[in-house]
């Protein structure tokens, strides 16, 4: 049984508090995010019902704001005013941190403007979880969800796809087959992980190539944290082609060394001294 610990600690400034919660596992939370949200005069949530699970588990009574993507809006002039009058609020998402890839970025950015108390209280994360897992580099830019049209996504992944890192992509199982193509078209010689259920029971990892990869048949279920391998950098040749030397005989008596080697190599992993060695010594023997 989960039993909630008790808190001995100083009190808390009034203020904004976005507070991390479990991304699937309710035994993730800090003491501390439970000391905060049962310290808050108001809790903002996501989605109340979701909420309520972790919430009830730890016997928190603290009075519940419904705010979403639909009603964030609207809930902001009344929620500054609380603010201002001394509240002390939470911000909670559905699972990890909120703002990020969910409600609170435009309460966060009033609070701002306002110059409120703003605290982030640390704690789970989809994102370090499934990129600690992936075995990739950990070196790594986070997108989030990707656009929902075609041609958008495609935009999007083909100026990602010039990044020499991992990649973290949120995407819901229903929507995951309308990347894969996409994926296959932008990201050809990485590897690929699909996480799901991340911190609970049946907690999965599908490690792909995505040269190989195919539309899945199977619904899957939940949200999918998905990373992409950094990519490949192809070494170096240190010979030239026989195409490479016979371009370079033809232009020899043409151009200048330095001409000759920023054009062969502009589209050549070759590197610039094996193509001007080549020139000198062509340039020697006539």
């Amino acid at each position: 049984m989960i039993t909630k610990p008790q808190f001995k600690s100083n009190d808390y400034k009034n203020g904004l508090y976005l507070v991390a919660t479990p991304i699937g596992n309710l035994k993730d939370i800090s003491f501390r995010s439970l000391e905060v949200l049962e310290k808050s005069d108001y809790i903002l949530c996501e989605d109340t019902r979701v909420s309520k699970n972790l919430l009830d588990k730890y016997k928190i009574k603290s009075k519940l704001i419904s705010n979403h993507k639909f009603n964030e809006k609207k809930n902001t002039l009344q929620i500054i005013e609380y603010l201002k009058s001394g509240k002390l609020i939470s911000l909670i998402s559905d699972a990890g941190t909120p703002s990020i890839s969910d409600p609170g970025l435009v309460l966060v950015n009033e609070c701002i403007k306002n110059n409120l108390n703003i605290f982030s209280i640390p704690g789970p994360s989809a994102v370090t979880t499934a990129v600690a897992a992936s075995g990739f580099s950990d070196k790594f830019l986070f997108y989030g969800f990707l656009p929902e049209k075609k041609n958008q996504i495609e935009d999007e992944l083909k100026k990602l796809s010039n990044f020499n890192y991992s990649l973290v992509f949120f995407s819901s199982s229903k929507k995951i087959n309308k990347l894969i193509p996409a994926f296959k078209k932008f990201f050809n010689g990485r590897k690929i992980v699909f996480c799901r259920e991340l911190s609970k029971l049946y907690e999965e990892y599908i490690r792909k190539n995505i040269d190989e990869l195919e539309l899945f048949n199977n619904e899957l279920k939940g949200e999918l944290t998905i990373v992409i391998s950094e990519k490949k950098e192809e070494k170096a040749s240190q010979k030239l082609s026989e195409s490479d030397i016979n371009l370079i005989k033809k232009m020899i008596n043409k151009l200048t060394t330095k001409e000759i080697t920023d054009l062969i190599c502009s589209n050549k992993n070759i590197p610039k001294k094996v193509v001007y060695s080549f020139c000198l010594k062509l340039k020697n023997e006539t």
